[in-house]
């Protein structure tokens, strides 16, 4: 049995007896069946408020720290810097960016529930109903970058994504050419991830005169990006039979990707300045995007 957390009011009053008793703290948590810095933590408030009785809460535990508050705090008060910042800009300038990202898709469902795959009016046919082997289940990383004017193509991500490998499998052979082709004003959006931030991709994002954008932390609800990985997910499900293996999955997200209309796409970009209205109207906080 794991040791208890709190003692009742009679067993502190008791502890604090065999304390002054002389008995060790070590072996008092023992005969009382709890951790034994509960016991230290009663006799350190008991000497320094002559009280064993926790003091009176009032309502439901705090669920954040104090830390995490002022971290809350930071975080909305730039996504409110950034949208004030960008909630002017017209489709001409949101046309220059390249939005890019990284997404995990499973090949198992991570809700736990059983799902069946099926046509419509196939609900109660036997044939509908067949328990598939997924070899373990697993997943795939992937990235990928979206602009109105092009898609990169979509990479697979196997293992760490390291500075180092962002720099030489994502950033030179997909990110560059992709803004090149965009013009000679286009800007590179990415998130805050360390390895996007590390020491080896500052120093190349320098020397190869990469325009980025900076971004507020933890915003993936400005990241028009997510969407695109909504929709796809939502095709890849749309698959009958579901993919077997990883490597069937990965070949279906590469091919939707490239399925998707480019029209979509305009219009998640299009949106960028109403996610900037509704951030601010939320006072930087998180909105229905």
């Amino acid at each position: 049995m794991p040791p208890r957390r709190k003692l009742s009011d009679l067993d502190r009053g008791r502890a604090i007896g065999w304390l002054q008793d002389g008995v060790a703290a070590r072996q008092l948590a023992q005969m009382l069946a709890v951790a034994p810095s509960v016991i230290i933590r009663l006799k350190q408030r008991f000497h320094a408020i002559g009280r064993v009785q926790e003091r009176q809460r009032s309502g439901r535990p705090r669920v954040t720290t104090q830390r995490k508050d002022r971290f809350i705090q930071r975080q909305t008060m730039q996504q409110r810097a950034w949208c004030t910042q960008h909630v002017r800009w017209q489709r001409q300038q949101w046309a220059q960016v390249l939005f890019t990202d990284e997404s995990r898709f499973c090949l198992e469902p991570a809700d736990g529930r059983i799902r069946v795959w099926r046509r419509r009016g196939e609900r109660f046919a036997e044939g509908a109903v067949l328990e598939r082997q997924r070899f373990g289940g697993g997943s795939v990383i992937v990235w990928g970058g979206i602009s109105t004017r092009l898609r990169t193509p979509l990479y697979h991500v196997v293992g760490n994504l390291t500075g180092v490998r962002y720099q030489n499998e994502i950033l030179q052979p997909l990110v560059v050419p992709a803004l090149q082709a965009i013009g000679p004003r286009a800007i590179l959006q990415d998130d805050n991830a360390p390895p996007h931030r590390s020491a080896a991709v500052n120093t190349f994002i320098q020397q190869a005169r990469v325009n980025r954008m900076l971004w507020p932390a933890n915003s993936p609800d400005l990241n028009p990006i997510e969407h695109m990985w909504d929709e796809l997910c939502r095709r890849v499900q749309q698959h009958l039979p579901p993919p077997a293996n990883l490597g069937q999955l990965l070949q279906w997200l590469q091919q939707e990707w490239n399925g998707v209309p480019r029209a979509l796409i305009c219009n998640l970009i299009h949106s960028m300045r109403q996610r900037c209205v509704e951030c601010l109207a939320h006072n930087g906080g998180h909105t229905r995007y």
